[in-house]
């Protein structure tokens, strides 16, 4: 099982759900995890865990998936996008001069303990000026990482070179955390306080908000935005 399956799976569920196949990525997820453990279990070491794999082949694919499905769009708002690794593991004297600059306009300042990259999956920054727009953590369910997301949010906004970064959670929200409004649970409040929104791949019917919605607004939200940075320049 590789990220090429993951894509053919997702690219031939397109064919029957449209435009609405985000909402079936669980369903997508849950045929994956079948092929992988039958390819894991012909090349398994004796102290194996099946479903540690899985988690790791998961966290890191679902991101990938995620530019897959929204790079074409994000491109032809004239924006370019990147997996957050890219920055995180390539030593800066090794990265393209643009990238450099682009992790230099993500960084985080501690001061007298350095600059450090927050911990986001997905990077969408416009190529004219190398200023990052949005940073995206995407996981299968919010308690995996939404209070991080909310912990870097309040981080960037404190710093005058970073605080127009917005701040965003893509989920497939399997643990239903953000299908009702009230009574809130604690993953849908950091949500709604402490983040710039998240966006939902769910066929579950969500009780949307200015800070959640479901996933097919992302591209249309994002349009919204640069139109009011461009107006700003």
């Amino acid at each position: 099982m590789t990220y090429r399956d993951l894509v053919k799976m997702y690219d031939g569920l397109k064919e029957k759900f449209g435009v609405d196949t985000y909402k079936h990525v669980s369903e997508l997820l849950k045929e994956a995890k079948t092929v992988h453990k039958k390819d894991w279990s012909k090349n398994k070491t004796p102290d194996g865990d099946h479903e540690q794999s899985w988690r790791a082949f998961k966290g890191k694919n679902l991101e990938k998936l995620i530019i897959h499905i929204i790079k074409e769009e994000v491109e032809s708002l004239g924006l370019k996008i990147i997996e957050g690794n890219t920055l995180e593991r390539t030593n800066s004297a090794n990265l393209s001069k643009e990238l450099s600059i682009v992790k230099r306009n993500l960084l985080v300042d501690y001061g007298e303990f350095g600059h450090h990259l927050p911990d986001v999956d997905i990077i969408i920054y416009h190529p004219s000026d190398l200023k990052v727009i949005a940073a995206i953590s995407s996981k299968v369910t919010l308690r995996e990482r939404i209070a991080q997301t909310g912990y870097w949010k309040i981080k960037l906004s404190a710093d005058e070179a970073t605080k127009h970064i917005k701040v965003f959670f893509v989920t497939p929200d399997e643990d239903g955390t953000l299908t009702i409004k009230t009574p809130t649970k604690k993953g849908r409040a950091i949500v709604e306080v402490d983040t710039d929104g998240s966006y939902v791949m769910s066929e579950t019917k969500v009780e949307e908000s200015n800070k959640v919605k479901m996933f097919d607004s992302f591209i249309s939200d994002l349009t919204k935005l640069i139109e009011k940075i461009n107006a700003k320049k």
